[in-house]
């Protein structure tokens, strides 16, 4: 179990400092709401961790630095395994596909014991006359069940600047349009999605072209570039990850071919110097011609 001997909750009952009130939350609005949790959230559970390199596990809620996991009923003969902010107390995961998942090794949390128990934590003066739990649990409920913080895309759209049809293939140095509209769920309607960080890819490969998107801030996201001078087989795709959203993967493959041979300037300026060097060994031939022919 959590221990801690110094952030433990005030109580007449549990001695043994394995009642926790923590009130280090992740600071993330989409996760906990806008409106911040005053109270702290009373704890009483095993513990566990979240690997460094796991992306896509977060902790909510963490144990103080003083904290560590023991048995209570034995005494210790080796260091704990887990102490301090390597504990997470609860912890929500969200998988490749979207799928979300709360962990927590606290079933007194979610008792309508805890959510009515008023807590003062250990070393505080200020006694709140409800702990967080309720506030702190139905928030994140909402974050579980995609009642918050849950994307869509809809009408992406590409097209050559001044037509509004999207083309079978590209151009090479074409100018191209490419619009995609974002919405989030608020819980009982689709929201526009408003953000600075969007971006897409002209892809193969490697990215040839990155841009970030501009915003109506009506959900409309939208940008113009011109096509590199490379044919080929390209992805326009937009991969968007966000602390506490779904994340989005958008693509569409779209070749792109280089100019016809009637396509071509008649007369390209940087192919001057060999013009002229070409008209140059010809006048040259014609008067050594004239010169060797008439000379004597």
């Amino acid at each position: 179990m959590v221990i801690d001997h110094t952030s433990h909750a005030v109580s007449d009952t549990e001695g043994d400092h394995t009642l926790i009130a923590s009130d280090d939350f992740i600071q993330s609005d989409v996760l906990l709401g806008s409106t911040e949790i005053e109270a702290p959230v009373l704890f009483q559970g095993v513990s566990h961790s979240l690997s460094p390199a796991n992306s896509l596990g977060l902790k909510v809620l963490s144990a103080s630095p003083s904290a560590y996991s023991a048995n209570p009923r034995t005494k210790l003969s080796n260091p704990p395994s887990l102490t301090g902010s390597a504990i997470s107390l609860v912890s929500v995961v969200q998988a490749r596909n979207n799928a979300r998942m709360l962990i927590s090794g606290s079933l007194s949390m979610f008792s309508n014991r805890f959510f009515k128990s008023g807590v003062q934590k250990a070393g505080s003066s200020i006694k709140h006359a409800k702990s967080g739990n309720e506030r702190f649990l139905t928030e994140l409920t909402k974050w579980v069940f995609h009642e918050r913080g849950h994307l869509k895309a809809v009408n992406v759209r590409h097209h050559k600047v001044g037509e509004a049809d999207e083309p079978a293939m590209y151009r090479i140095n074409d100018d191209l349009e490419y619009s995609v509209e974002i919405y989030e769920w608020s819980g009982k309607s689709w929201e526009p999605y408003v953000a600075n960080d969007v971006q897409l890819q002209f892809y193969m490969m490697s990215p040839y072209v990155l841009k970030t998107l501009s915003t109506d801030q009506q959900g409309l996201y939208f940008t113009a570039f011109k096509v590199p001078d490379v044919y080929g087989v390209f992805q326009l795709k937009v991969e968007y990850q966000q602390l506490g959203y779904t994340s989005l993967s958008l693509s569409k493959q779209i070749p792109v071919r280089p100019y016809r041979h009637n396509e071509y300037e008649r007369f390209i300026t940087a192919a001057f110097p060999y013009y002229g060097a070409s008209f140059s060994m010809m006048a040259g031939f014609f008067i050594f011609t004239c010169a060797y022919l008439y000379n004597k």
